[in-house]
């Protein structure tokens, strides 16, 4: 009997899609993936969108994905024990996490209410952020609560082009209250730990960023395909360890590896 299929765990921004539009090719190529049985999960640091709205959104574009969509959401809200005081700051796939680990969710104005004072900042791209959240985020983690984050992805690309992410939320945050946070997103320890247990040891990860997913391959022991159809132009331009394979797209990459036309 033959083994499970290869493992692929692939970016959605910048690589199956720019905001709502689709990159030319990446669904067929997913979907040909899938078809010959290989492992596909899509792995994404975009922590504000829930994840029947991500599994719907690849529906969308001809990509079966129900159960396949991991979450930077996720993997912060597996940190937060059930029952902690959490002020949320980020979107409704955040939320979403938090309260099905079972986490009790305080007011945007961070009052504990007659629970008590917050025990766990989390953040994530929040894009109602402003100086009041700031003010309640930072008070609160120089009160004594953790400070947690879905990930530090500076930026993340749009057909306009890049737009400020979770990273730059998340500087100011730090920057005010003195404190580094707990990253679980990409290519950070909790990711990596959640699919190498679900994927095992050898993949490839598929990404247009080689600080972030050319890190989580490094970390996982996997091969990095870098694409450039979102935040990186070049090699040359996105810094850090080389990836193992460049193509311009998804779909340029799956045609190259399996050898034959799409």
């Amino acid at each position: 009997m033959s083994g499970p299929g290869p493992a692929w765990v692939i970016d959605l921004d910048g690589v199956v899609w720019l905001a709502d539009q689709p990159i030319p090719g990446a669904a067929g190529a997913a979907s040909r993936l899938q078809a010959l049985g290989h492992r596909v999960v899509f792995v994404t640091n975009n922590s504000s969108v829930t994840v029947a709205d991500q599994e719907a959104k690849l529906a969308a574009h001809g990509i079966a994905a129900a159960g396949r969509v991991v979450t930077s959401a996720q993997a912060v809200a597996g940190l937060v024990a059930p029952g902690e005081r959490v002020l949320c700051c980020g979107g409704p796939g955040l939320a979403e996490a938090l309260w099905g680990r079972g986490a009790t969710l305080v007011g945007d104005d961070g009052r504990g209410g007659a629970g008590g004072e917050v025990e766990v900042v989390v953040v994530g791209l929040h894009r109602d952020f402003d100086y009041e959240r700031l003010t309640v985020a930072t008070t609160a983690v120089r009160r004594g609560a953790r400070l947690l984050a879905s990930n530090a992805d500076a930026t993340f690309p749009t057909p306009a082009g890049l737009v400020p992410g979770a990273g730059a939320i998340l500087a100011a945050v730090e920057k005010a209250s003195g404190q580094k946070a707990l990253v679980a997103g990409k290519p950070h320890p909790p990711m990596v730990d959640h699919l190498r247990a679900r994927l095992g040891p050898v993949g490839t990860v598929v990404g247009d960023r080689i600080d972030t997913d050319g890190a989580l391959a490094r970390a996982l022991g996997w091969r990095f395909a870098l694409v450039l159809s979102g935040v990186t132009a070049s090699v040359e331009s996105g810094g850090g360890p080389p990836p193992d394979v460049v193509a311009p797209t998804l779909a340029a990459l799956v045609e190259a590896e399996l050898g034959r036309p799409a």
